[in-house]
C-alpha cells in the first residue's frame, strides 16, 4: 500500500497529466490537466480515487485547458505558482494565436504554491520547489517516498523546456534544473510535461543542455 500513479497523454500537444492516489485514504491530485477531461476523469474513476486538489506546475494552455471542468466535477480545489497568473489570464488568447480556437477564461487558484511547500492528500505528500524560467511561476512535485520528480516543462529526456516564449528566460531555467532537480539523488524518475520519463542520473551524464555533456563544450 502507497502511492498509486496513472498518466495521460492529451490534448494536441501531447502534455502528460499524471493522477496520484493514497493507496490507503483514496484521496489523491491531479497535476497538469491538459485537456480531455472526460479521459482524465474516467481515469480518476478507474482508481476509485476523491480528488482533492489540481496542482499545476506552470499555467501554459496544453497543461490547464481540463482545469475547470475536473474543478467543477469534483469540487477539488486549484494550486499555482502566484507568479503564472499573468500565464493563466492570457491562455484564452494564446490558444487563439496557437491553435485558431476558443476556451473560456480559467477561473483563477483557489490558493497559491510556495516554494517548500508540502501538498498533502491522505497519508501521501510531495515538495513544492519553484524552478522559474520555462514560466515565471514554475514549480515540481516531488514525492520523496517514491523517489519521483514531477517535473512539467523544465528538464525533458535529452531536453529542457523552451524559453522563447513570453516570459521565459533560458538562464533563470538553467538555474532553476540545476539548483532545484539535478541536486536530487540519481535515482530520482522525472516525470515530465512531454515526452516520455528518464532520471536524475541519465540526464546528468547525457543531456545536451545540463548534463556533463554541456559542461564539456
Amino acid at each position: 500500500m502507497g502511492l498509486t500513479v496513472a498518466g495521460l497523454t492529451v490534448g494536441l500537444l501531447e502534455e502528460n497529466c499524471y493522477i496520484l492516489g493514497c493507496d490507503v485514504t483514496g484521496q489523491g491530485v491531479v497535476i497538469d490537466p491538459g485537456d480531455n477531461p472526460r479521459a482524465i476523469l474516467q481515469q480518476v474513476e478507474k482508481m476509485g480515487l476523491t480528488v482533492e486538489k489540481i496542482i499545476n506546475t506552470h499555467a501554459h494552455f496544453d497543461h490547464i485547458m481540463a482545469v475547470d471542468p475536473i474543478r467543477h466535477a469534483t469540487g477539488a480545489t486549484f494550486h499555482l505558482h502566484r507568479d503564472d497568473l499573468p500565464i493563466l489570464r492570457d491562455a484564452p488568447e494564446r490558444v487563439s494565436l496557437w491553435l485558431s480556437s476558443h476556451i473560456d477564461p480559467i477561473d483563477d487558484p483557489d490558493e497559491f504554491l510556495e516554494h517548500g511547500q508540502i501538498v498533502t492528500f491522505g497519508e501521501e505528500e510531495v515538495e513544492v520547489r519553484f524552478t522559474p524560467g520555462h514560466a515565471p511561476g514554475h514549480v515540481i512535485f516531488i514525492h520523496h517516498a517514491e523517489r519521483m520528480v514531477f517535473g512539467g516543462d523544465t528538464l525533458f529526456q535529452g531536453s529542457i523546456g523552451r524559453f522563447d516564449l513570453p516570459l521565459a528566460d533560458g538562464p533563470t531555467l538553467l538555474q532553476s534544473i540545476h539548483s532545484q532537480i539535478l541536486t536530487l539523488p540519481d535515482d530520482y524518475a522525472v516525470y515530465p510535461g512531454h515526452g516520455s520519463a528518464t532520471t536524475i542520473g541519465d540526464e546528468r551524464i547525457h543531456n545536451p543542455f545540463v548534463g556533463a555533456a554541456a559542461a564539456a563544450k
